[in-house]
């Protein structure tokens, strides 16, 4: 009974650092708040939209996240924004439910840099079906057959919702053009500084790991005012960590690009490099713009149709134009 027991709780453990990990946009480039709170207000107006995410689909680990978000450029104070974050996997409906609240303050530096410090204040809610946990006891090894009743106490103690409090900080260094458009951007965040409990047992400890994130975009024009990103995001957290380098072409109203997403820890012998190739198109009209995207899988893992991403932002202010006023405002 104990090595039964020994054996459920490393399972269990595993399956609540699986689902502990934090969900990673691929269309980041277009969303960079999911990453930093330095980015709340990055468009000097007002914008809001919605990101979804369907990972794996032909897998009994599907899982689905949204990302719905607010942000808004206040003259004299900076950037303010809301987001609401939910993820959920249909095999144990594990679901993951969150609201931030963010802020970030503007300090014009020389040569049109500016330095963007941000925060950001979570209040997030874990959930857990246990009825579809089999534990150690209940398995009759000799007759192959399954008891539905359970004598851990894990079965009965256990909670299925936890609430918690979570803390980010980070910065974005940005360099404007004469478009007013951003040509460089630099960033760091760390996202869950006070590591908050999400032990779903009794009196249970565990902390979530701190997500760590570098990222940075290079913009520059070629045939007149189309642009090129090269865009580069690393990211860790706990034993693991990845590698996203990227680069998007714009040709006027169409947006095209490729990510390549690697895994330099290579935590186990069978691990590849190389786990993903993302393919992006997207539409950039006056005042909104679209994103899809499809991540192939390169690894040996199987069948697991992808994942594929779909990203709505609605602007107040014009993309595709750049009134006198704009060109003014960072002065």
């Amino acid at each position: 009974m104990k090595l039964k027991l020994s054996i459920v709780l490393v399972l269990s453990c595993f399956i609540f650092k699986a689902n502990a990990q934090d969900p990673v946009f691929s269309q980041y480039f277009l969303v960079p708040e999911t990453l930093n709170p330095g980015f709340s207000g990055f468009e000097d107006a007002a914008y809001f939209g919605i990101i979804h995410r369907t990972q794996w689909p032909s897998l009994d680990l599907r899982v689905n996240t949204e990302y719905a978000f607010y942000n808004t450029w206040i003259e004299n104070l900076g950037g303010i924004g809301f987001s609401l974050i939910n993820q959920h996997e249909n095999n144990t409906n594990y679901n993951h439910l969150q609201a931030n609240i963010n802020f970030a303050y503007h300090v014009k530096l020389a040569n049109d840099w500016y330095f963007r410090p941000g925060i950001e204040v979570g209040f997030g809610q874990k959930s857990f079906n246990f009825k579809n946990l089999v534990l150690g006891d209940q398995i009759n090894i000799n007759s192959g057959s399954i008891n539905p009743i359970s004598a851990d106490p894990f079965a009965t103690n256990g909670n299925s919702k936890i609430m918690f409090v979570d803390f980010t900080a980070g910065f974005v260094f940005d360099k404007r053009n004469y478009r007013n458009d951003t040509d460089l951007w630099l960033g760091a965040s760390i996202k869950h500084l006070n590591k908050p409990n999400i032990s779903f047992a009794e009196n249970g400890n565990a902390p979530l790991d701190i997500f760590y994130s570098i990222h940075a975009n290079y913009k520059f024009p070629y045939f007149d005012y189309n642009d090129m990103l090269l865009s580069l995001n690393y990211m860790q957290q706990g034993a693991y960590n990845r590698l996203d380098l990227g680069t998007n072409v714009q040709l006027e109203k169409l947006m095209l690009g490729l990510t390549a997403v690697t895994n330099p820890a290579k935590n186990d012998a069978n691990s590849h490099l190389v786990t993903s190739i993302n393919a992006f198109i997207g539409l950039e009209m006056e005042n909104l713009r679209f994103g899809f995207s499809y991540d192939i899988n390169t690894t040996k893992i199987g069948r697991t149709d992808g994942v594929f991403e779909l990203s709505l932002t609605y602007l107040t202010g014009c993309l595709t134009c750049r009134n006198p006023a704009q060109l003014e405002r960072r002065k």
